[in-house]
């Protein structure tokens, strides 16, 4: 690796640097309801109030304690995140206690920080008794409401000894809610992480930065929040809440503010495509928006194209959105697109791609596109690893992304054999590392150019294909409209010694009154048959705003199958696989039916037995697909035609929509083969009770 540059000290210099040099330039703004400015702090005015909660925080711990932030989004959050830095004190970043409701989570955090303080608002501290109702474990810290310390206590602050090693906070990751883990996050990582990024999107002190992510979440808090502090550029803040309301109110106040810098997960440029009507579309000028982050989530082309096709009227530049990839156990950001570039799209051949190889697809293939985050930092490397035997992948292959930089962090809090098995990987074959194993598949082309895959755990692996779950979820949620759009999972389980797959999907509350539930889990059978060739095993509807989400809003999908098996998910709907014995079992002679009728039945008991489903369940008028027949299934029924029936039928047949009726009229025009003495049909009083 590249020797690496020379980067500021610390952010408590930045900070310290900016009150002195540029007082009266406005540092953060919040947006009260994502619209008008509700409070403003120069860098001056914050330096200040800083340094007063610091002061106080000095006077109640040692450094090095580890701090924890309850604060809802806005300003006081930021003064606090920065207090704990210039009390040398390490920061743990949450969100609010959640009302009437215990939060496991949160006393999780709390245990293992072995946080001494917490700092939040005094209208939280007012609520502390009913809080600790809910979460008994926070009763044994000292509480400190920041927004109404006196700035005269700003004198007493005293510079603390920090250096690059020297831990800023904790970044408490997704998992289980009773085994978080605490990233430990140095300035000397946030340092190097802020130069990268500074490189690849181009801030600079001109910049305008407009965010709603959550501040608790490493995105919203180094991209969102600490990013502008490094350049030296403004920060407009909204609440998540703001947003998720009405999507209008964030590209409103970019175009208000002339913001050029921005960022959110994929799911929340659909929701602007989706919400935005083109009477508001026609209020806004985008013109000044240089660049916009799409991460944290699963990255599709499609998003890219929808949102750059749609918001082209307002004059926005097709080289805004890009994709950035990163993890908190790198700080934040990986690899990112480069700026003021477009976007690079790879189209790959999907049947390649299941047997984990990439192949660039032709105009005929069945294909899907990827986009590419960029090249990382030239004093980083990336090495595409097989995650079984630890050797480096062929170049044309996909693995795990192992990820060596200044950027990784120093482990997880307190884990050591978790920290050695994450952070320190090594090439089985050379020796070379360490690395840091991200969990995460991918791979790089020749040019340097990295693509994201899935993630390694989550990768559902049926016959012997590799299915990626984000690939399903979006399938499901854009097969019917009562689907809520990112609250979705797709997860396998293991029946009877076979991978099988479940999905579970969240409504949208205005179907809730009238869950069409039926048409729906049909609607979710048919679109998994036909763009995956896959059978679902499971599908089960969730209430609104119940899937399982880690606290920066990812689909938890160990959470969800863990839900599956213990029935534990907030279900309103539901179809499964019969596990008993099959619906109907009928013993056929070697004669067959010739009447349409008989036909009929004759293939509905076939489709029940095939995808061990109780025949009562099919409408001959629907089509196959609505019941998750795949490639596999129809050659299985093909093949019982042709023994049974004599009557040879295309694989073709059974996967272009046909139902069962149009299939046995089919077979009655093939029927010259059949002859009326082969008719001898086996329990027709049991058939005609099942059906």
């Amino acid at each position: 690796m590249a020797q690496s540059p020379i980067l500021p000290k610390n952010l408590v210099t930045i900070l310290r640097q900016r009150a002195k040099n540029q007082p009266h330039k406005l540092a953060y703004a919040f947006l009260k309801n994502g619209e008008t400015e509700e409070l403003s702090l120069t860098y001056a005015q914050l330096d200040i109030h800083v340094r007063a909660i610091a002061a106080k925080l000095q006077t109640m711990c040692v450094a090095r304690e580890r701090i924890l932030l309850l604060y809802p989004s806005g300003i006081e959050y930021i003064a606090a995140f920065f207090a704990c830095l210039y009390a040398g004190m390490v920061a743990v970043p949450t969100y609010p206690p959640r009302r009437n409701r215990v939060d496991k989570r949160l006393q999780a955090i709390a245990n293992d920080a072995q946080a001494m303080v917490i700092l939040t608002t005094s209208e939280i501290l007012a609520q502390k008794n009913q809080v600790l109702t809910y979460t008994p474990e926070l009763a044994k810290l000292q509480w400190l409401a920041t927004d109404t310390l006196a700035d005269e206590l700003s004198d007493s602050w005293q510079m603390p000894e920090i250096n690059s090693d020297t831990l800023a906070f904790l970044q408490y990751t997704s998992g289980s809610t009773g085994t978080p883990k605490g990233v430990m996050v140095s300035h000397g990582n946030l340092m190097h992480n802020s130069a990268y990024t500074t490189s690849i999107w181009q801030y600079n002190s001109a910049s305008t930065m407009v965010t709603w992510l959550p501040i608790f979440h490493d995105m919203g808090l180094i991209f969102g929040i600490l990013q502008p502090l490094y350049q030296g550029f403004p920060c407009y803040i909204m609440s998540p809440a703001a947003f998720v309301q009405r999507p209008i109110r964030w590209l409103q106040a970019i175009s208000h503010y002339k913001a050029t810098h921005s960022g959110a997960p994929n799911f929340a440029y659909e929701l602007c495509v989706n919400k935005i009507t083109e009477e508001q579309r026609a209020t806004l000028d985008l013109s000044s928006w240089e660049m916009s982050l799409n991460g944290a989530e699963p990255v599709r082309a499609d998003t890219f194209k929808k949102f750059n096709d749609y918001f082209k009227p307002s004059g926005l530049k097709p080289t805004t959105l890009c994709h950035g990839y990163g993890l908190a156990e790198a700080t934040l950001v990986i690899g990112g697109a480069k700026k003021p570039d477009l976007s690079v799209y790879y189209r790959i051949q999907n049947n390649a791609f299941e047997q984990n190889r990439v192949v660039a697809a032709t105009n005929n293939d069945n294909a899907q596109v990827l986009v590419g985050c960029g090249n990382v930092a030239t004093d980083a490397k990336i090495v595409i690893a097989n995650p079984n035997t630890l050797t480096e992948c062929q170049p044309d292959e996909v693995g795990e992304i192992w990820f060596a930089s200044p950027s990784v962090v120093h482990g997880y809090w307190q884990q050591p054999i978790e920290t050695e098995e994450t952070f320190k990987a090594y090439l089985a074959d050379s020796g070379e590392g360490p690395f840091l194993r991200t969990g995460d598949l991918g791979f790089k082309r020749d040019d340097g150019e990295l693509f994201v895959t899935g993630r390694l755990k989550d990768v559902i692996i049926i016959r012997g294909m590799n299915f990626y779950p984000q690939d399903i979820e979006l399938t499901v949620e854009q097969c019917h409209p009562a689907l809520r759009s990112s609250c979705g999972a797709a997860f396998s389980v293991e029946i009877d010694g076979e991978e099988r797959l479940v999905v579970a999907q969240e409504v949208e509350r205005t179907a809730l009154k009238n869950l069409k539930t039926n048409e729906i889990i049909s609607a979710i059978r048919r679109a998994i048959s036909e763009q995956h060739d896959l059978q679902v095993y499971a599908i089960l509807l969730l209430k609104t705003a119940t899937i399982p989400k880690t606290s920066s809003g990812k689909i938890q999908r160990s959470a969800c199958r863990a839900g599956f098996l213990e029935s534990s998910l907030a279900t309103i709907g539901s179809w499964q696989h019969y596990l008993e014995e099959k619906s109907v079992d009928l013993q056929y002679n070697d004669c067959c039916p010739t009447t349409v009728e008989k036909i009929q039945n004759w293939l509905l008991i076939q489709l029940a037995q095939k995808l061990n489903i109780n025949a009562k369940e099919i409408d001959i008028m629907e089509p196959l697909a609505n019941y998750g027949i795949d490639s596999l299934t129809a050659i299985q029924i093909k093949n019982s035609i042709k023994s049974n029936l004599s009557i040879e039928m295309s694989i073709g047949t059974f996967l272009n929509n046909v139902n069962i009726s149009e299939l046995a009229m089919q077979m009655i025009s093939k029927r010259d083969t059949i002859t009326q003495n082969q008719i001898e049909y086996a329990k027709t009083e049991l058939v005609e009770v099942e059906i």
